[in-house]
């Protein structure tokens, strides 16, 4: 199991849905069984949801940083 590339496509989806987002929010170790139908106890999955989780954080920080590129009068 490549866990990365799990991480990323988990990722995938639970960024391009609102609802799986909020969702993931309130309960991020029963959304990524669900999502992944992986069932393995909650401390392993939990290092799954901690890779997930900051690279939905990563991934938003970039689209931030991505804005104030206008900021310096580049493109």
């Amino acid at each position: 199991m490549d866990i990365k590339a799990l991480i990323s496509e988990t990722v995938e989806k639970i960024t391009s849905d609102e609802k799986l987002l909020e969702r993931f929010k309130k309960e991020p170790v029963k959304t990524v069984e669900e999502l992944t139908g992986i069932d393995l106890p909650d401390e392993q999955l939990e290092k799954v949801v901690e890779g997930i989780k900051a690279k939905i954080s990563l991934d938003g920080i970039g689209e931030k940083l991505g804005g104030l590129k206008g900021l310096f009068g580049k493109k």
